[in-house]
């Protein structure tokens, strides 16, 4: 199965809340109204040098990713 490497997901238990989940490695949770980050997988920030730039960057994706398909649904409910 082809997966995206973003997902949107919400829960009814946390009504307030918006996530974004990264489903390539290092897979985590980022929930958008409170930017906590939960890691899916072990991550040593040790590893190697480019690991913290390599998290920003993907940080920054899911942000844009959350920002597109929020535009997204706002344009679709308006037509």
């Amino acid at each position: 199965m082809s997966m995206p490497k973003f997902l949107i997901a919400d829960n009814t238990d946390f009504p307030e809340d918006i996530f974004v989940i990264h489903t390539e490695y290092p897979r985590f949770i980022l929930n958008m109204s409170t930017d906590e980050l939960e890691w899916l997988d072990d991550v040593d920030l040790g590893e190697e040098d480019d690991i913290p730039a390599e998290i920003m960057q993907l940080l920054e994706e899911a942000d844009s990713f959350y920002d597109r398909e929020m535009e997204r649904y706002e344009n679709f409910d308006a037509e």
